[in-house]
């Protein structure tokens, strides 16, 4: 008798125990059915003890693990491979009034009178999930917080980095050229050396231009007084080789207004290319005829050029003007008695054109600028022209999509070379 007291009181306890147990605890057996269930674990889904005794499991189950609870107990059974005993995981439950709560459940087996059960240990997840999302909320609070100060940070640092510009600038602007240097270095020396190059272009060209203007009004000036002077018949010839001197001054001032004018259209975008099919056979004729005028005593124009007829789809106002440039240009830095090449060749669908003379050449530290308005090689100062003729060359070859190239030695002469498509 005091066996079964034993006994009885024990189940008492143990029962009690259960039934005043905060977590949830319910047991199940073999097919899935409650068999317990504790106070606890009842208030947790909202339902009364006997509303679910008797009942599946699967009823305090969302469907997504609803469907899957049958298959994990089959497979136990069938396995002996546990996917959900003896592991405490979280999963979701469902209450009685439809809303899922978050809990952590801990299955474990056991086995009386010789009969299967399951029992689950249920802690309800469901605050500890409202604090880790309040957390998460403060978390993210802070970082905005802190890329809002980060933000307004940068653009402190900004205005503070735009106000030390300023001041250095203000301190720049007060400072010495020699100060500046010092400061600036290198970057501000390499700015002033093309600052002195400028101011050298533009001493050249005021030094050009007033050479190139007074001297044929001199010329023209005191010719005229001179015919004034003769006034006999046998003063004719005086008077006619005073006229030739007026003559060639006006053709020099209309070439450097000629030069001058072309500048300013190509500037302004009036000149465009207006393309054509040119043979080149007679264009090349005609261009030897025109320069023969022009030529210097015993020089002589040696053309090279395929025996078959060529044509190229250009403009010839562009093409005459570019090649009579260099054409003269080779003849006017030249000695007397000495060739000038004019060489064509037509690799592929362009045309070269190559020109070389045995002149003067040009000073190495001058090559760089060949092409620049206004600018005019040291050693060719005392013979006249306007700086202008390569640089307007190389405009009307940029409208014909051409390309110049050059090669020079001083004092053995230079190759010019062009490459039009």
């Amino acid at each position: 008798m005091d066996k079964i007291q034993a006994i009885t009181s024990a189940a008492k306890r143990l029962e009690a125990i259960i039934n005043t147990a905060t977590d949830g605890i319910i047991t199940i057996d073999d097919g899935g059915y409650i068999d317990t269930i504790n106070p606890s674990a009842a208030q947790l889904f909202g339902y009364q003890p006997k509303e679910v005794i008797g009942q599946k499991i699967n009823m305090l189950m969302p469907p997504k693990y609803s469907r899957e609870h049958d298959g994990y107990i089959d497979n136990y059974h069938r396995t002996g491979h546990a996917q959900i005993i003896g592991i405490g995981r979280e999963v979701e439950g469902l209450r009685s009034d439809g809303t899922v709560f978050p809990f952590r459940l801990a299955v474990s087996k056991m086995e009386i009178d010789n009969k299967r059960m399951y029992t689950g240990i249920i802690y309800d997840l469901t605050d500890l999930k409202a604090a880790e999302a309040r957390i998460l909320e403060l978390n993210r609070a802070l970082e905005d917080k802190v890329a809002q100060r980060t933000e307004d940070l940068a653009k402190a640092v900004d205005q503070l980095l735009l106000t030390n510009q300023r001041l250095v600038q203000e301190i720049q602007e007060r400072q010495a050229i020699e100060v500046q240097l010092r400061e600036q270095g290198k970057e501000l020396q390499v700015a002033l050396a093309r600052e002195k190059e400028l101011h050298e272009l533009k001493s050249r060209f005021v030094s050009m231009a007033s050479h190139e203007f007074r001297t044929p009004l001199s010329t023209i000036l005191t010719s005229a007084e001179l015919i004034e002077m003769y006034q006999t018949t046998e003063q004719q010839p005086k008077r006619l080789r005073h006229l030739e001197r007026i003559k060639t001054a006006v053709g020099n001032l209309n070439d450097v207004l000629n030069d001058f004018l072309s500048l300013s259209r190509l500037d302004e975008g009036k000149i465009t290319a207006k393309m054509e099919w040119l043979p080149l056979a007679p264009f090349i004729a005609r261009l030897e005829d025109e320069l023969s005028t022009i030529l210097l005593p015993g020089q002589e124009l040696v053309v090279t050029a395929p025996k078959k007829d060529l044509s190229i789809f250009t403009d010839p106002k562009f093409l005459h003007n570019i090649l009579l440039n260099l054409l003269s240009n080779a003849s006017k830095y030249s000695p007397e008695e000495k060739p000038i090449q004019l060489r064509l060749t037509s690799p592929g669908h362009g045309l070269v054109i190559e020109i070389q003379d045995e002149g003067l050449g040009i000073p190495e530290q001058d090559q760089k600028h060949l092409f620049t308005r206004f600018f005019r090689a040291h050693n060719v100062e005392n013979i006249k022209g306007t700086g202008l003729g390569l640089h307007i060359v190389k405009r009307y070859l940029d409208l014909l999509n051409g390309t110049i190239h050059f090669s020079s030695e001083l004092g053995k002469g230079s190759i010019f070379t062009i490459h039009l498509p």
